[in-house]
């Protein structure tokens, strides 16, 4: 009876749903027209036409509409389909702020739309020049190294940006021109170009014949020392500040990573496939974004996913000095504050998360000579990743540590204060921008190694960090926006307090001592207006009020010198008596009141004090650049550094 009575129900449902169909193939129900709300979106495989901005009328829709459609809040608009395949963006460079130290301006900024990234920062202070380059500067004109202009089929070097306030921009050089002489030398291509300017010096005029559509033209202007770059392209390292997506729904980086892990591939490691994996059919990384605007202190780039109905935008904004305080070197304007928004141009709801790296390329000056002061026993790097969580003492992954991959886990579920890329004198820092300090932005946050080691000098190994934000639901219409202040600047104590960032600067463990002394050198400077004379004005200080104790030390000695042949004696008579021949020589020593101990606790004394003294001439930061006679000599033309005479 049971199976019988199964057979009779899946017999009745059969029927039924035959019935059903074909009663929908003989009468098809008419088209109704659709009910009003946001256009559906665009399958995978559809090619769909831009919508006009006020729609009168919208076509039928052959799709079964949503019962309930979600409506975009009032502030956002109308939200529009985007096209499933987006024009080809070509290669573009953009600039904020000036190299020229009257505009008000701290920094000159070169951005790229390729990843929509930081591409160069050059302070504009000559407070902060290039110390190893002494040639002339007329700024950087090439990013890309083609050898021929292939619209013209002329043998040139190709302009393809000019910052404002370079002495190229002061020639009237413009981006597209191609330079075809300098001076009386032919230039061919982009070596070619960059060996000449190598030869050249500051402060000498040149010549510059230029092709500006079919016209030749002869320009002039005079070269400047090199400003410091503060980020730039070194070799293939990655750029500064790269975005991509971490989270899609199910999607998750970690998935690909393990997945491209499994390819049998000796030359794929772990930490190369952790920085430039990215989520299937995603190219945020090295892709072209689309420049929305620019100007001289924002500039935008979009990026539009079709097949994931997202739109991301990047936005980069320059901090301006007012004209009061230009010449106040440590105005607060050493930062950009870039925004990063996530919006759902869909009609599903999507969870999302972001990856965002930090800064490359920062400076490893004086890396055969410099050393910097590390919080813990691991000797510092010249570029190491400095992080702070919950306010509080920040800690340094050491350079050295990153490039062994001695590093430890992530950090998780932490609310993170500041991260980024710390050097001698300068350092490069993300800042979230948070209502709540208390809140926890990202899901982990961890240091990166971006360039190859070198096994010699370790300490100079490029590194970056890197933050992934926690996943996030946006509904149609909704935004993840997120703001982040980017330091980049020097490791000055006023300027970095601005900031709260004052314990960057690090003078060790008798800091206590270290700062009043660069108080005090900082003071002789501002009499003699040399540092040279304030270093030697403040080791006369420091010996002199020592003096009571190396007087003290002295005397010690001399008298140790006048009972050593007593004590000689002594040795003698008590050849196999060790503890008649102690009791004798504390005689001795109390009969002519000498306490052997006296210098050692004399040195133990000095010791913090001499400590204290090298660690402020050390780190700080108005040594570097400053010249023992004057910059034309060069030897002595950095107290920083070792003389340079051999």
């Amino acid at each position: 009876m049971e199976r019988r009575f199964v057979l009779f129900v899946i017999l009745s449902f059969g029927i039924l749903l035959g019935h059903f169909a074909l009663t929908a193939w003989l009468n098809p129900p008419k088209p109704e027209p659709p009910k009003p709300g946001p256009a559906r979106p665009p399958m995978a495989a559809e090619k769909v036409p831009k919508l006009p901005k006020a729609p009168e009328k919208e076509e039928p829709d052959k799709q079964p509409q949503p019962e309930k459609p979600a409506e975009a809040p009032e502030d956002e608009g109308p939200r529009l389909d985007v096209p499933a395949e987006q024009p080809e963006i070509p290669r573009r460079f953009v600039t904020l702020g000036s190299a020229d130290p009257a505009d008000p301006y701290r920094m000159l900024v070169t951005l790229t739309n390729k990843g929509a990234a930081v591409e160069r920062i050059e302070l504009s202070n000559p407070k902060y020049l290039d110390l190893d380059d002494r040639s002339g500067y007329l700024g950087c004109l090439v990013i890309d190294q083609p050898l021929i202009d292939d619209s013209h089929g002329i043998k040139c070097c190709p302009v393809q940006v000019v910052g404002p306030g370079t002495p190229a921009a002061k020639a009237g050089l413009r981006p597209g021109d191609r330079i075809v002489a300098l001076g009386k030398r032919k230039i061919t291509s982009v070596r070619q170009f960059r060996a000449a300017i190598k030869k050249t010096k500051p402060n000498r005029k040149i010549e510059l014949t230029v092709l500006r559509g079919d016209k030749k033209l002869k320009l002039t202007t005079t070269l400047r020392r090199r400003p410091l770059q503060l980020i730039r392209p070194e070799g293939d390292d990655p750029l500064s500040f790269l975005l991509t997506l971490d989270r899609y729904d199910d999607q998750t980086l970690e998935d690909c990573r393990k997945r491209d892990l499994q390819i049998n591939d000796e030359d794929i490691k772990p930490a190369d496939v952790n920085l430039f994996v990215e989520l299937d059919g995603l190219d945020l990384r090295n892709g072209n974004w689309e420049v929305v605007e620019s100007d001289a202190t924002e500039a935008v780039f979009r990026r539009v996913l079709p097949d994931r109905q997202l739109e991301i935008t990047k936005t980069y904004r320059l901090a301006t000095v007012p004209k009061k305080e230009i010449g106040n070197r440590r105005f607060k304007a050493y930062h950009l504050l870039l925004d990063v928004t996530i919006r759902n141009v869909g009609r599903e709801a999507h969870e999302v998360a972001y990856q965002l790296d930090g800064p490359t390329g920062l400076p490893d000056e004086g890396a055969w000579y410099a050393n910097k002061s590390s919080r813990t026993w691991s000797a510092a790097g010249l570029r190491d990743v400095v992080v702070s969580f919950d306010y509080m003492t920040p800690s340094l992954v050491t350079c050295t540590n990153i490039a062994n991959g001695k590093v430890d886990k992530p950090w998780q579920d932490q609310s993170l204060t500041f991260i980024g890329v710390d050097a001698q004198y300068f350092s490069v820092v993300m800042i979230p921008e948070k209502e709540d300090p208390a809140d926890i932005w990202f899901a982990r946050s961890q240091p990166l190694r971006v360039g190859p080691v070198d096994e010699k000098i370790p300490k100079i190994t490029d590194t970056s960090c890197r933050v992934v934000s926690n996943p996030c639901e946006l509904k149609p219409g909704e935004k993840l926006s997120q703001r982040y202040t980017i330091f980049a600047g020097p490791k000055a104590p006023g300027l970095l307090a601005d900031y709260d960032l004052g314990e960057l600067v690090y003078y060790g463990w008798f800091s206590w001592l270290a700062v009043p002394m660069v108080h005090i050198l900082h003071v002789f400077y501002s009499v003699v207006h040399n540092y040279a004379l304030a270093v030697l004005m403040l080791t006369v200080l420091v010996r002199g009020c020592m003096f009571p104790l190396s007087r003290k030390q002295v005397l010690g000695a001399i008298k140790m010198q006048q009972l050593q042949p007593e004590i000689k004696k002594l040795q003698e008579k008590y050849k196999t008596d060790m503890e008649g021949r102690t009791k004798a020589q504390q005689y001795l020593f109390r009969k002519h009141n000498y306490n052997p101990l006296s210098g050692c606790l004399v040195l133990f004394v000095q010791l913090p004090i001499f400590i204290a003294l090298y660690r402020s001439l050390m780190v700080d930061i108005e040594l570097r650049q400053a010249p023992l006679i004057s910059q034309s000599v060069r030897w002595c033309s950095n107290l920083a550094a070792p003389d340079m005479l051999y």
